[in-house]
């Protein structure tokens, strides 16, 4: 059995295998040569959320907003943070709810933003609502890897 580590590449959606013992903040696709963590938030279309949240051995964080959603805007430097501080230990991605309204019907997000933690394609935690760093912090460690 191996201890490889799935990690679906944000940049082109290609699930590289990165060794358990090695750093994945260094690591780069296989296919694109992108690097697996940028520590920032990477953005989804509707392929890449499902790829991300099913193929993923991480937990993958996502963040379902808009651009008219004033709380949204408040949210996203708090979230950006948190990715930067978190990353490799958890995926993050912003998903447009105007670009991507089948997916949020999906997950019958009714308010936003929303935050949901995903591993291997099922919903661990939801969480609507801006959120302070120190508090979204502690809501994502039980989930990390």
């Amino acid at each position: 059995m191996s201890d490889d580590v799935h990690i679906v590449c944000p940049a082109c959606g290609g699930t590289n295998r990165v060794p358990a013992g090695r750093d994945a903040r260094q690591a780069k696709c296989g296919r694109c040569g992108a690097a697996l963590f940028t520590g920032q938030p990477a953005a989804a279309d509707a392929a890449r959320f499902d790829k991300q949240v099913t193929r993923s051995d991480v937990p993958v964080v996502v963040d379902f907003w808009a651009d008219w959603c004033g709380p949204c805007h408040a949210m996203a430097p708090i979230y950006e943070q948190v990715a930067h501080e978190l990353e490799p230990r958890f995926r993050f991605l912003k998903l447009d709810t105007e670009a991507e309204p089948a997916i949020a019907g999906r997950y019958n997000i009714r308010g936003i933003p929303t935050l949901m933690v995903f591993r291997h394609g099922k919903v661990l935690a939801q969480r609507a609502g801006v959120q302070d760093r120190n508090s979204l912090k502690a809501w994502l460690m039980p989930y990390g890897s």
